[in-house]
């Protein structure tokens, strides 16, 4: 494409985190040419409601329309979990670059498809695994790997909202779990911090009575005596921390969701500095970003969440809810 003209954003979905997604979109500067321009609900009158709201060109009753329009350079999709695989095959069908909401899919067969067809197609597909893509994300590993707290050794990370009166958060047939929807960024914290080299892992988690986790613990076994400790939940609100430990003090990250403050401490227990993450529109911003910049480079995966990352966590995933006993109508 050319780097000069504008970079126009489809939408699938348009529930709430495809508003969040627009909000983010309408508040980008002009100058970055990345423009909110189409949006498709199985409701047009929904659609068009969307895109009077925030400003859409078009507004499309079908994902089928959307796709087909040539003037969408990237879709975003924002649907539930269930959905992704086929939605993603849709675009793919029609040749269009995909931002796709975590978890990328449903279980990890449907990973693999989605990445084939893409390399055989040669088309942009990546996760949007919005922490990834964050500056502040790459603050926090730099500075956990600066010395300033020795040598990292343990973290624990939590992410919990009282989700009960979400119905979709507790169907199987549309991946509902705290593990999809919460517990993937818990694992991507301890990704981004420790890598894969995982030597074992313990988990347990309770089921709600549909048969999907309503809450779970993770204990991720590294090389080198590193451990990660994790926890997800819809059941309750927690505190949302994570706390990278190491040889000469620790650093509280404060919210895994969507990092914006962290607390150095050292030996004796003292602060030594803080950091806050610089100002940002939603967080959004920056895996749009990622995508027009490797889709203008001709890639078709991300640095920042390569195909063998999203698959790697997605068959992590898969094996946990193996564990558990937690099945949904897709798995193999």
């Amino acid at each position: 494409m050319n780097q000069s003209s504008p970079f126009r954003i489809g939408i699938i979905g348009a529930g709430w985190i495809a508003e969040k997604m627009a909000i983010t979109l309408n508040g980008m500067s002009p100058e970055v040419g990345i423009t909110a321009y189409a949006i498709a609900s199985r409701s047009l009158e929904k659609a068009q409601s969307f895109a009077s709201k925030h400003n859409f060109a078009m507004a499309y009753g079908s994902y089928e329309d959307l796709v087909a329009d040539p003037n969408v350079d990237l879709v975003y999709i924002a649907t539930p979990h269930s959905e992704h695989y086929n939605n993603a095959l849709l675009c793919l069908n029609a040749n269009k670059p995909i931002l796709c909401e975590k978890a990328f899919t449903a279980c990890a067969w449907q990973a693999e498809e989605i990445f084939r067809i893409a390399h055989e197609r040669n088309i942009f597909v990546t996760e949007a695994i919005w922490t990834r893509y964050m500056p502040f994300s790459k603050t926090i590993v730099d500075i956990a790997n600066s010395g300033i707290i020795g040598d990292p050794k343990t973290i624990t990370a939590n992410l919990c909202y009282p989700n009960i009166n979400k119905p979709r958060m507790y169907k199987p047939e549309l991946a509902g779990g705290a593990l999809l929807d919460l517990g993937v960024y818990t694992l991507n914290f301890a990704a981004m911090l420790f890598g894969s080299d995982i030597v074992s892992t313990t988990s347990s988690a309770i089921l709600s009575s549909s048969g999907v986790d309503a809450s779970n613990s993770i204990i991720l076994n590294y090389s080198d005596s590193r451990q990660a400790v994790l926890s997800s939940s819809n059941l309750v609100k927690s505190d949302r921390h994570g706390v990278i430990s190491g040889s000469k003090g620790f650093i509280i990250v404060d919210n895994i969701n969507n990092p914006n403050h962290i607390d150095i401490y050292g030996e004796d227990y003292k602060l030594i500095e803080s950091h806050d993450c610089p100002p940002q529109i939603t967080g959004y911003e920056y895996q749009v970003y990622a995508c027009k910049e490797a889709i203008q480079q001709g890639l078709i995966e991300s640095p920042y969440m390569p195909h063998a990352e999203s698959l790697r966590i997605m068959h992590q995933m898969d094996n946990l809810r193996k564990e558990w006993g937690v099945k949904y109508p897709w798995d193999k």
